[in-house]
């Protein structure tokens, strides 16, 4: 019953990028707390951008005839007087939407990163930003509220391609070191949610709750004791976004990845584009009804919100799960889990899971799953009694559901030498005690095959004992979840002998 499963999953950091821009405006963040400032923030007007097929730009025209100025090095760059005109080639990683014939630029080199604030651009021009574009830019270094951007800037496209993996400041965040990093592509990891305001929100419209859904989110996180301001910056990433959408989702206390640029605003202040449950790979997308998962195509992408009813063993960083939620239930193969995280999942514990919904040998389980916990709401279902439903068709609508069985006949199994017994261990009686369990029991003239799997119940359990004394002609009933092996092949967790 022991299988292997492996689905390589690749994520692009282009299209990560490329989801979360192009669809907003440029501008940088209102302040990260009431006490932070009395300078106005930096505001703009949204405007949508499209297609163009008109002649060359200005923008082009200019790189044209002017002669290049000096490209300075990023840490020319940064030693650069304030005020001072500045020129560099840098590549596009994301940008706020286009208005108004400017565009705000998070760019990047091999050795640091620059915030491109209001940069002239014309409307054809802004379609061709795409991340990993190069670009050559000469226009004045700034500072504003601490961020250190270029200001009155101009551009023109060179030849060239770069995106910039993110940088782990885990361990820099709230350390001398953060400034060395400002407007970096960066990650950090195990971030608590903290609350937001008195009330105890996890987010906020707004710094200051005055908004509505459309404006930036501001949320705080806190490590190694000290607590973060950061902002998913709606000109960035807009409400229809996956971040937008996580952020809105969280709940105080959750454990968080993120992935984002270090914009400053009297601290760092950091414009988030990803949210994950700790040690979580990919988003998780929109939580299904049961009828929907059922309904569901196999090797579709699927997340369901279901309770913990048993499990197998946890090994090596994944767990098997028995799961439920009121209307059916739910096979989870080696999901991602950790072994603190496998000791939480007691029967009735409430979990959101994302992964592929499978099937091997007629069972439909999900797949390369990973999840985080959800409230504190539990369930535990009930034994549906599925004996009337053998041999029929419709037993295969409960597949996975927690079911019992009446009044069932132990048949004999025969071991290797021909021998008739009660039960086997392993299905073709090659193991020994530890090994899985299996059993022939009768019903209305048929004869079915159960199991006791012993990553679920070891040969310490009450079940796997009173299988191992079993004798053929036993009437029992049995408890267990409907598995399926080419069949219905019950995965049993309890037996009592009438």
């Amino acid at each position: 019953m022991k299988k292997l499963l492996a689905l390589v999953l690749a994520l692009s950091m282009m299209a990560a990028l490329v989801s979360c821009g192009g669809n907003n405006t440029s501008s940088s963040s209102t302040p990260a707390s009431s006490e932070a400032t009395t300078e106005a923030p930096k505001t703009t007007e949204p405007t949508t951008a499209e297609p163009s097929t008109e002649a060359p730009s200005e923008s082009e025209k200019a790189s044209e005839s002017e002669p290049a100025a000096s490209v300075m090095s990023y840490d020319d760059y940064v030693a650069a007087d304030l005020e001072s005109e500045v020129t560099v080639e840098c590549y596009v990683q994301a940008h706020q939407s286009w208005w108004d014939n400017k565009i705000t630029v998070y760019a990047a080199d091999e050795d640091g990163a620059y915030f491109l604030y209001n940069m002239a651009c014309e409307e054809a021009d802004a379609e061709k930003l795409v991340p990993g574009t190069k670009i050559r830019v000469k226009g004045f270094k700034a500072e504003w509220s601490g961020e250190v951007e270029i200001a009155d800037a101009t551009f023109e496209i060179i030849e060239g391609s770069y995106i910039a993996d993110p940088v782990d400041l885990t361990d820099v965040l709230g350390t001398d070191k953060e400034a060395d990093y400002m407007n970096r592509f960066f990650t950090a990891k195990g971030l608590k949610v903290e609350a937001a305001n008195d009330s105890g929100a996890a987010f906020l419209y707004n710094w200051d709750g005055s908004g509505t859904q459309g404006d930036d989110l501001y949320f705080n996180v806190s490590l190694n004791d000290k607590t973060f301001s950061f902002t998913v910056e709606s000109y960035l990433c807009g409400k229809d976004t996956d971040v937008y959408k996580a952020v809105e989702a969280l709940k105080v206390g959750d454990v968080i990845d993120v992935e984002g640029f270090l914009y400053w605003y009297n601290g760092i202040n950091p414009h988030i584009t990803s949210v994950l449950p700790a040690g979580q790979s990919e988003p998780v997308s929109e939580i299904m009804s049961y009828e929907e998962y059922a309904a569901a195509d196999l090797e579709e992408e699927v997340t369901v919100e279901c309770y913990v009813q048993a499990h197998q063993s946890w090994w090596d960083n994944k767990i098997t799960v028995y799961a439920a939620d009121k209307d059916g239930a739910y096979f989870l193969y080696n999901m991602a889990c950790t072994e603190d995280e496998a000791e939480n999942l007691t029967p009735g514990t409430k979990i959101i899971v994302h992964g592929y919904k499978s099937e091997w040998s007629g069972e439909v389980e999900i797949i390369d799953a990973e999840f985080k916990f959800a409230d504190d709401e539990t369930f535990i279902a009930e034994a549906m009694d599925v004996t009337d439903l053998l041999g029929k068709d419709e037993l295969i609508d409960y597949q996975n559901r927690f079911v019992e069985f009446k009044g069932m006949t132990v048949e004999a199994s025969k071991d290797a030498d021909g021998k008739e017994v009660a039960f086997l261990y392993n299905w073709d009686g090659s193991g020994e005690p530890g090994s899985d369990l299996y059993f022939n029991v009768s019903v209305n003239g048929e004869t079915y095959n159960f199991c006791v799997e012993s990553y679920l119940c070891d040969q310490d359990t009450d079940v796997y004992k009173a299988v191992e004394a079993l004798n053929i002609g036993d009437t029992v009933d049995l408890e267990g979840f409907l598995y399926w092996y080419n069949g219905v092949n019950p995965h049993i967790t309890s037996c009592t002998v009438e």
